[in-house]
């Protein structure tokens, strides 16, 4: 399972440990990965993401599943979020 949130596209990042005497040894920076379930709306449904903590304020901040969805790059989403959304948009052009 690789190490990235399948709603912002965040993953590893890297960086230097620095000790006292200022040594730097590389290290990576993990994101705060979560296994949630989020429900969509507009579909009547609910989903299990993989997504970072952080964006999980987000979806919240913008007005939920749906509403974030909408608004996401898809390059950033995985291909099984790129599903739902295609669906979403498919329900929302319908209505």
């Amino acid at each position: 399972m690789s190490r990235r949130c399948e709603l912002s596209g965040v993953g590893p990042a890297v960086g230097n440990n620095v000790s006292h005497a200022k040594n730097r040894t590389r290290r990576r920076f993990l994101p705060n990965l979560c296994d949630v379930t989020l429900a969509s709306e507009a579909l009547g449904q609910s989903y299990k993401v993989r997504i970072a903590a952080k964006t999980l304020r987000s979806v919240d901040h913008v007005g939920g599943f749906d509403a974030y969805l909408i608004k996401a790059k898809d390059e950033n989403l995985s291909d099984k979020v790129m599903k739902i959304k295609r669906a979403l948009k498919k329900k929302m052009a319908a209505a």
